[in-house]
C-alpha cells in the first residue's frame, strides 16, 4: 500500500512539473498539489479503517476459533507413557563419552531409544519410518571396535566423537534406505538412495541413523501434518500442534525417544517446532551448511541463503558439536572454540515486532520470560542490556513473502505434484471435504493464494527487497561482532490442531531471521500457566554462531532447559 501511494505522489509531482513547464500558473499548480496531498491523506485514512477493521475481525476469529478447540479437543491431550529408563535423560555428548570408555555400549542405547519410539508413537505418531534393525547392527559394530583397542579413546574423541549414538532427522533430509517424501503424497513411495551432506557428516562422525520424522506438507507449513503418515501430536498436550515442518524432530526429541537429530528451517522450520516442543534449535549462518539431499530444494541463491539445516537437541551441550561437524570446511569460519565472555556480549532486545497486521500478540508469559532473562544478563552476568525498537518488523511476514519469489515458473502447485506437472487447486479443493484430495487444506489453499501478492520483479517486489537491505544494516550496526538480540521465537505456545490456519502470519517472527540470514537459536524457558513450553530465540550477526550457543548454555544453567513432559489427563 505504501509503494502505491508513493506511485500516486510521484505521478502527482511529475503532473504538475509538466504544468509548470507549459506555462500553468504557479497558483493553480500549488492547489492542485494540496488536493493530491488530502486525497493521499483520505486514501490513507480508508486504508487504515480497513485494516483496523479486519484486525478486529480476526481478532474475534481467533477467540471463537479458540473456544471451538477446547470444546472439541478438551482441555489436554491423553497421558504420555513417563520415562522410565535413565539412559534416555542423558545429552548425547553424555552417551558417546559413556560409549568411548565403555561405561555403557552403543547397542543398550540404540535399544533404548528404539524402545522409546515404540512406547511413544502411538500417540505422538512423529516416527514415520525406521532402520531399527540395521541401527542395532551399527551399533554392535560401534561396540566391537571400542572394544578392540585399535583407536584410543582420544582419537575416537577426536575422529568419531558421536560414536555409537543414535541419530534422528526429518522427511525431506534424505537418509539411505528410508523414506524421502518431504510429505507429498507423489513422492510416497521415494527413498535415499545416499545420505545427505550433512547426515553424512554425522554419520562419518559415528551417529547412527535410527528413526526419520514427520513433516508438514512439502514442508511449507507449522503444523506437521500430510496425506501420508498424518498428524503429529506435542508431548506435553497431545491437543496442541508440534510446529513445522521440523515438527516430527521436535516431537521426538521433546518426548526423550531420541538423543538428538537434525532439522532444516526456511522460515522458522527448526526454531519453531524447538520452541513448541521446549528444546533447543539452531538455525546457522547463511550458506554455512550444506542442503544437499534436501526435498524441495531452493528455486535462487536468495531461497537458498534463507534455508539451512541444523542441530536439534535437548541440552544445549549438543549444539556446538553437532554444528562443527555438519558445517565440516566452513568451520573455521565459525570460530566455535573460541570463548565466549558473556560480560563481553551486548545484548538487545524487543519483546514483541510492534504490532504487525493479522499477527496475534505477544503472550504474557513469554514476555515475562524474556524480561527475567535479560534481568538474569544485567544484574547476574552484568552485561550491557539495551532494549531496542525496530519498526520494520512489523513487516516480517511481507518482506519474507516478497523476497522469497522467484523468477522460476515452479510454483506450489507443481511441487505438490513432485514436479510431475501440477494440481489443480480449485478442484482439490472441491475435492478436498468428500477426502478425495490426496492434499492437505493448507497445501491447497497455497497453491490457490501462491501466485497472487507480489510479484518477482514489480516495483513492490523491489521495494521490499530494499527494506529488507537496510534491515540488514540496522542489525550489522547494531549487533557488530559481540551483540546478540533476544526475540520471541514464536507470539503464542502451542495451539490447538488446525488452529495455524487462522494464525498463518505468526511464523513471521522466525521467517525475518531467515531473510537476513542470521544465525538463531531457539532456547526453552520451561513451562507457562498452560503446561506448555515457553522460550526465545537468540540472534546473532552472520558467522557468530558461537555466541547464539554460548548464551543459550548460559541460560539452560539458569533457567532449567528442557523439562520432561508429563501430559495432563
Amino acid at each position: 500500500m505504501r509503494v502505491q501511494a508513493e506511485k500516486v505522489k510521484h505521478k502527482a509531482k511529475n503532473f504538475l512539473r509538466t504544468l509548470g513547464a507549459c506555462g500553468a500558473p504557479s497558483g493553480h499548480a500549488k492547489k492542485m498539489e494540496a488536493q493530491t496531498k488530502q486525497n493521499l491523506l483520505e486514501r490513507r485514512k480508508a486504508r487504515s479503517l480497513v485494516k483496523t477493521v479486519i484486525n478486529i475481525g480476526h481478532k474475534f476469529l481467533v477467540l471463537l476459533v479458540r473456544w471451538l478447540s477446547r470444546t472439541i479437543y478438551g482441555e489436554h491431550g491423553k497421558r504420555m507413557p513417563p520415562i522410565t529408563n535413565l539412559i534416555l535423560m542423558e545429552s548425547a555428548t553424555a552417551l558417546a563419552t559413556k560409549i568411548r570408555t565403555r561405561k555403557l555400549t552403543s547397542v543398550e542405547v540404540t535399544q533404548a531409544f528404539i524402545d522409546r519410539c515404540k512406547e511413544v508413537n502411538p500417540l505422538l505418531n512423529c516416527v514415520v519410518d525406521d532402520r531399527f534393525a540395521d541401527a542395532l547392527q551399527d551399533a554392535e559394530r560401534a561396540d566391537k571396535l571400542i572394544a578392540s583397542g585399535t583407536m584410543t579413546v582420544e582419537q575416537l574423541e577426536r575422529e568419531k566423537p558421536f560414536l555409537g549414538v543414535p541419530i534422528s532427522t526429518k522427511d525431506c533430509i534424505r537418509v539411505q534406505g528410508l523414506l524421502h517424501t518431504s510429505g507429498i503424497w507423489n513422492r510416497r513411495n521415494i527413498r535415499g538412495d545416499k545420505d545427505a551432506r550433512a547426515m553424512e557428516l554425522m554419520r562419518r562422525a559415528g551417529a547412527i541413523p535410527f528413526a526419520l520424522t514427520n513433516v508438514s506438507e512439502c514442508c511449507m507449513w507449522w503444523e506437521s501434518v500430510n496425506t501420508i503418515h498424518g498428524r503429529s501430536r506435542n508431548p506435553y498436550d497431545a491437543n496442541r500442534i508440534v510446529g513445522g515442518s521440523s515438527g516430527g524432530e521436535g516431537c521426538i526429541q521433546a518426548a526423550a525417544a531420541s538423543p538428538f537429530g537434525l532439522g532444516s528451517d526456511i522460515g522458522g522450520s527448526i526454531r519453531m517446532p524447538a520452541f513448541f516442543n521446549g528444546i533447543f534449535g539452531h538455525k546457522p549462518s547463511k550458506f554455512v551448511v550444506s542442503n544437499e539431499g534436501q526435498y524441495p530444494v531452493a528455486l535462487s541463491e536468495e531461497q537458498n541463503s534463507f534455508l539451512g539445516i541444523g542441530p536439534m537437541c535437548r541440552y544445549a551441550t549438543d549444539l556446538k558439536p553437532m554444528l562443527r561437524i555438519i558445517s565440516d570446511e566452513n568451520a573455521p569460519k565459525l570460530r566455535l572454540d573460541e570463548p565466549v565472555d558473556l560480560k563481553q556480549v551486548k545484548f538487545f532486545y524487543q519483546l514483541n515486532d510492534g504490532g504487525a497486521h493479522l499477527v496475534s500478540p505477544v503472550d504474557l508469559d513469554i514476555r515475562d520470560g524474556m524480561e527475567k532473562v535479560m534481568a538474569h544478563f544485567r544484574t547476574t552476568v552484568k552485561a550491557e542490556v539495551k532494549k531496542v525498537y525496530l519498526d520494520k518488523l512489523r513487516k516480517s511476514a511481507p518482506m519474507w513473502l516478497a523476497n522469497m519469489k522467484t523468477p522460476s515458473k515452479v510454483g506450489f502447485d507443481s511441487q505438490l505434484t513432485n514436479l510431475e506437472g501440477a494440481i489443480n487447486p480449485w478442484l482439490e479443493l472441491a475435492k478436498w471435504p468428500l477426502r478425495m484430495s490426496n492434499h492437505t487444506l493448507i497445501g491447497i489453499l497455497t497453491a490457490l493464494t501462491e501466485r497472487g501478492g507480489v510479484k518477482y520483479g514489480t516495483d513492490e517486489y523491489h521495494y521490499h527487497v530494499r527494506q529488507k537491505e537496510e534491515l540488514v544494516n540496522e542489525f550489522r550496526e547494531m549487533l557488530g561482532e559481540n551483540g546478540v538480540f533476544i526475540y520471541p521465537t514464536h507470539p503464542t505456545v502451542a495451539p490447538y490442531h488446525n488452529e495455524p490456519l487462522i494464525r498463518a502470519l505468526n511464523f513471521s517472527y522466525t521467517a525475518i531471521i531467515n531473510v537476513l540470514g542470521l544465525p538463531a537459536t531457539a532456547v526453552p524457558l520451561g513451562l507457562g500457566r498452560e503446561g506448555l513450553p515457553i522460550g526465545l530465540q537468540v540472534v546473532a550477526g552472520v558467522n557468530q554462531d558461537r555466541l547464539c550457543l554460548a548464551v543459550a548454555c548460559e541460560l539452560e544453567r539458569a533457567f532449567g532447559g528442557w523439562v520432561a513432559p508429563e501430559v495432563k489427563a
